[in-house]
């Protein structure tokens, strides 16, 4: 029965650095038949895979995007990563108001049970600063503003 499953390279290390050097892979990714035919012999193998291929591709996606001479991207744009952002703070109660976009710098306003909250400042950087950076790496800084 494990003949079944295809045989496919491992994962490969993310290769390149951070000097400019193109990024790239050096083992291709599990199709998704094969991740399927996987599950069905080894389900917690095949989800791990699937799980690290899925952030190997993010941080692929994060590099391609990362131009020093890249525009700064335009306030619409921002406002929709911060739309984001803030249906994951609605959940707890918490909510998020744009106030300005300055040069490199991201000013909100955290709100809702977010305002006094003693875990404001790790959802700002665990999770605002984390998604619109991802899109946005010319951004370099998410600030709160009381």
């Amino acid at each position: 029965m494990a003949a079944d499953v295809p045989q496919c390279a491992p994962l490969g290390r993310l290769m390149g650095s951070r000097d400019g050097a193109p990024l790239k892979l050096d083992a291709p990714f599990y199709t998704e038949e094969e991740l399927d035919a996987l599950y069905e012999q080894d389900p917690v193998r095949a989800l791990k895979i699937s799980r690290e291929q899925t952030l190997l591709r993010n941080r692929l996606d994060a590099a391609r995007s990362r131009d020093p001479g890249a525009p700064p991207p335009s306030e619409d744009a921002v406002k929709e990563a911060l739309a984001e952002a803030r249906s994951i703070l609605l959940r707890d109660g918490g909510d998020l108001e744009f106030v300005a976009f300055e040069g490199t710098v991201l000013r909100v306003r955290l709100k809702g049970n977010c305002a006094g909250c003693p875990r404001a400042t790790l959802d700002l950087k665990n999770v605002v600063e984390r998604l619109v950076r991802n899109r946005f790496p010319q951004i370099t800084a998410v600030n709160n503003v009381f």
